[in-house]
């Protein structure tokens, strides 16, 4: 058996399977809000009599609109995960950018948990146990059974790909040296 033989063929390209956010429902507040200060605007701008009144009403408003519903929306739309076929990339924030990432093949179970309002809309937290302490965890995810269903799939898939890997390099015969790129 030669050295090149024992080399595990190259790996598929990583691919894309799904890119998932929270819930939307945590929106329903912040629009809600929005409503109310743009009801509570136009009246306020109705009845002042005076052009620094209006001018204070439009500028608390402005504020109130940034901070309670521009902010949560900006939150919600830059927290992301990716699911792809080798690894899992949870990205968030606004000033400062987070990204976590999971390899697949360090997952041991996935678990679905969810409180009383995240069942109402059909979402739930989806906890990956890694063996460590602290689990990567989903927040507040659409369909969480079926997006447990897909990363069990992947990371089987994943699992038996290094184990396949891994039974390949024992098998090269010892003392054998393969440089990368040729001998």
């Amino acid at each position: 058996m030669t050295p090149e033989s024992a080399v595990p063929a190259a790996q598929p390209p990583e691919r894309v399977v799904a890119r998932v956010r929270r819930h939307a429902r945590i929106l329903i507040l912040p629009a809600i809000l929005l409503i109310l200060v743009a009801g509570a605007t136009a009246y306020g701008v109705g009845i002042a009599p005076e052009t620094w009144q209006v001018l204070a009403i439009l500028g608390g408003a402005v504020v109130v609109v940034l901070l309670g519903s521009f902010l949560p929306f900006l939150a919600w739309l830059t927290r992301r995960t990716t699911i792809t076929t080798r690894r899992v990339i949870a990205r968030s924030g606004i000033w400062v950018r987070v990204r976590q990432e999971l390899l697949l093949s360090r997952g041991r179970d996935v678990t679905v948990r969810g409180t009383w309002g995240q069942s109402a809309f059909g979402s739930g937290d989806v906890r990956i146990d890694t063996g460590h302490e602290k689990p990567f965890v989903l927040k507040d995810v659409p369909k969480p059974v079926l997006v447990q269903g897909a990363l069990q799939e992947l990371m089987g898939e994943e699992q038996a790909r290094v184990a396949e890997r891994r039974r390949a390099e024992q098998t090269m015969i010892d003392g054998d040296t393969v440089a990368w790129g040729g001998r």
